[in-house]
């Protein structure tokens, strides 16, 4: 068997109430990356460490296992306790997570009679099988929390509630079955099922979702905790979208209205540190950057406020713990939209949570005597139930911005370029006199399969258009090895239609197309039974005369010629025939390639990919992910145009970049990029809670000043170099264009260098 890829997903966080929780997949990130990312995950305030356990990486054939290099699964877990943290295994084996297949491997599609997640007997035996070796595994290295070891849950099946149903009583057979097959697994710690309200005893359900304060059931019995396995803490991005993040003060609002409201115990930040889909780990559309809003970006950076300000909240609420778990919980109301939640216990002490949940309007509530102003949609911790501690609204965590600058280009010259041979029929070695399923054909060894067909034309068809429907993502048309044109679906629709005119020879035509995925599908019901590829062939002309080639004979090939060449980690590719890339710029498909030097320093690398258009790429053998700058947004931007290089996959000097370019593009432009922060930003005002280090410090008996403060500081190896701007009163405007405040002093920017 090969070495499966260095993109296996790592760490996503999670925060239990007097816990906070922490996800990440282990391998969306390259292992020498995961010290520093858990040491930040701990030090925001975190206790515990949720992973993915990924079936299509760790059993990429039955009975044939792999836990070496980035899915090396007990090595990540070993890592999490020695930093002093907990772990939460959501084994699945379904996970979703935008990840390819949900996760499945692909070969358990061909196991005869298979239905996907419900009462199959295939499907339970693999289940069972899997989910066996990956609890056997964590038991012989003493990982469960039964045995000193940090795992405190597992977590069998994922979200099946959103589709039980469609499974009549299979489903709800299913799910039972599911729980006793986990249990009786004797890990002697729970299990979990999230946004599963019938998980049966002693199986805990738990929430899903962006406001599960809101939205969450509870428990479905009053022996088990109210959990909440994701908070998004933004959206995942596919390709042809804008980015959607969250505001910090949602988030925090969110979690604090949990912990309120619902006796809420654990939240897991969903993602904490998100990653990169390596290779072609990504589902349908998802782009190779995974949720880089998290508090931890895509590449290990600290994303202020976000992280700053969850920090503060996680640590009131540890301050206040014993209450919080321990007091009597009551509640009153303060108002039309403001509320108070109150847990207090003779020995414990008293915290109160004060709730404005008007969205638009800031309100001033009176509680014990004391009026509080509270900010629209806020929730203020009251300390002791007198002293604000914290409200999710106030943020004086600064602001990172972060950039990137580009090196290490190399000269036009020194580019390299081969077309990828366009087969015909001829060449093929699959035929069929039908056209197949692009899924079932190329059993996810690729996202490219050629359709290739010969047909004769006597001129009968006036003005001929070639007609291609498709339930794939892009497709690709050559007539006699001429390019015709191209089509591409988007996230949201179920496939494309691809229409051209033609010019075609008297007598006989070779027809190419080549049908690309942009990944499996990640979910949905009867998984199993998904289909994409080309389904329509016409060749349309006027008086309605037209040839349906859609089933002539075809031939189709698997893959591109240069597929295993990229992987490959030497430099192999020197056997094949290269030309100067000037001589190709602009045609397609084509494999580029050059060498290029790693910039100086530490800082995160990226591949700026502006000026191509769509395909994939490699580093030195690792497979980068897939790039696709030509599909603009709404707004006219690329959804991605950095690609992360981590610096563990470079050397210094000479390494091998190759791309398969789909569309073109201008490989000369292709350059390194450092990303780091470049610039702080934070405001404060005098309503806010003083700095939650003193307040800490005041109740360990020290006396601090509590009066409310600002801090700006670098990321580690980093100076403040100089003070732009400083103002008082109401000053606006942030990114470098501010308006002074009305109490501003000409000397204001000068005081505050002086602190340097």
């Amino acid at each position: 068997m090969g070495t499966p890829s260095s993109s296996c997903k790592a760490l996503r966080v999670v925060l239990l109430v007097v816990a906070a929780v922490a996800a990440a997949v282990a391998a969306a990130v390259a292992g020498e990356m995961w010290p520093d990312l858990i040491a930040k995950t701990k030090k925001g305030g975190l206790d515990v460490i949720q992973t993915y356990v990924f079936w299509n990486l760790h059993e990429p054939a039955p009975g044939q296992y792999y836990f070496e290099e980035n899915c090396d699964l007990v090595a990540f877990l070993k890592e999490v306790q020695a930093q002093g943290l907990y772990a939460s295994l959501r084994i699945g084996p379904y996970i979703e997570s935008e990840w390819n297949y949900g996760g499945f491997p692909f070969w358990l599609h061909d196991v005869p009679d298979i239905e996907f997640r419900t009462n199959n007997k295939p499907f339970e035996f693999y289940m069972q099988s899997f989910t066996t070796k990956i609890v056997q595994l964590m038991k012989s290295e003493k990982l469960y929390a039964s045995q000193g070891g940090p795992i405190i849950m597992s977590q069998i099946e994922n979200e099946y509630g959103t589709y039980e149903m469609g499974y009549h009583k299979a489903g709800a057979a299913y799910v039972r079955w599911a729980a006793q097959m986990a249990v009786g697994l004797d890990t002697g710690v729970p299990w979990i099922m999230c946004k599963q309200d019938d998980a049966p005893d002693p199986v805990i359900n738990t929430c899903n979702g962006l406001n599960c304060g809101e939205t969450f059931a509870g428990p479905n019995s009053p022996t088990k905790p109210a959990l909440w396995t994701e908070n998004w803490t933004s959206q995942y991005q596919v390709f042809g979208s804008d980015p959607k993040t969250r505001k910090v003060d949602d988030i925090a609002y969110a979690v604090a209205l949990f912990i309120a409201k619902k006796n809420g115990s654990f939240v897991n930040y969903y993602m904490y540190h998100g990653g990169t889909n390596f290779g072609r780990k990504g589902s349908s559309y998802v782009t190779t950057s995974y949720y880089d809003d998290a508090p931890i970006d895509e590449y290990g950076l600290v994303r202020q406020p976000k992280w700053g300000h969850l920090k503060d909240l996680h640590s009131a609420i540890k301050l206040y713990e014993a209450p919080l778990l321990l007091g009597t919980p009551t509640y009153s109301s303060l108002g039309q939209f403001q509320e108070v939640y109150i847990f207090q216990g003779k020995a414990e002490g008293c915290v109160a949570l004060l709730v404005n949940t008007d969205k638009r309007n800031n309100a001033i509530v009176q509680f014990h005597g004391t009026s509080y102003n509270l900010p629209a949609h806020s929730i203020s911790i009251l300390g002791d139930c007198k002293d604000e501690i914290y409200n999710t609204a106030k943020v004086n965590t600064q602001l990172n911005i972060r950039s990137h600058g580009s090196s290490s280009k190399v000269s036009e010259d020194m580019w390299y370029g081969r077309m990828e041979p366009i087969p015909n029929y001829l060449d093929t070695n699959i035929k069929a006199k039908s056209l197949l399923d692009q899924m079932n054909t190329t059993k996810d060894v690729s996202d490219y399969l050629w359709y290739t067909t010969s047909f004769n034309y006597d001129g009968n068809i006036t003005e001929p258009v070639l007609h291609v429907e498709s339930s794939a993502h892009v497709v690709y048309a050559f007539i006699n090895g001429i390019f015709i044109g191209t089509e591409h679906g988007s996230f949201k629709s179920s496939g494309l239609q691809f229409e051209k005119p033609v010019s075609l020879n008297a007598g006989e035509n070779q027809l190419a197309l080549l049908s690309a995925l942009v990944g499996l599908p990640a979910g949905g019901s009867h998984l199993e039974k998904k289909t994409a590829g080309i389904q329509v062939v016409m060749i349309k002309g006027q008086n309605n005369t037209s040839l349906d080639l859609s089933n002539y004979p075809w031939g189709y090939q698997v893959g591109l010629f240069g597929e295993k060449m990229a992987a490959q980690r030497i430099r192999r590719s020197e056997k094949v025939e290269w030309t100067n890339a000037k001589d190709a710029k602009q045609k397609s498909p084509i494999w580029y390639k050059a060498t290029m030097d790693a910039p100086e320093g530490n800082d995160p690398v990226a591949l700026n990919f502006s000026s191509m258009g769509k395909g994939q790429a490699w580093v030195n053998g690792h497979h980068i992910g897939r790039y696709w700058v030509s599909f603009q947004t709404a707004s006219g931007k690329a959804s991605q145009e950095l690609y992360h290089v981590p610096r563990s996959f470079l050397e210094p000097e000479g390494n091998l970049v190759m791309l398969f370019e789909e569309l073109g593009g201008d490989p000369s432009l292709i350059s390194f990029a450092t990303v780091t922060i470049s610039q702080v930003f934070a405001d404060v005002s005098e309503s806010y809670p003083p700095l939650m280090t003193n307040i800490k410090k005041l109740r360990g008996g020290e006396i601090k000043d509590l009066n409310p403060h600002v801090r700006l500081r670098c990321m580690r190896g980093k100076t403040i170099s100089r003070i732009d701007f400083a103002s008082f009163g109401n000053p606006t405007g942030v990114h470098g264009n501010h308006s002074t405040g009305s109490c501003h002093s000409n000397i204001s920017t000068n005081i505050v260098e002086k602190t340097l």
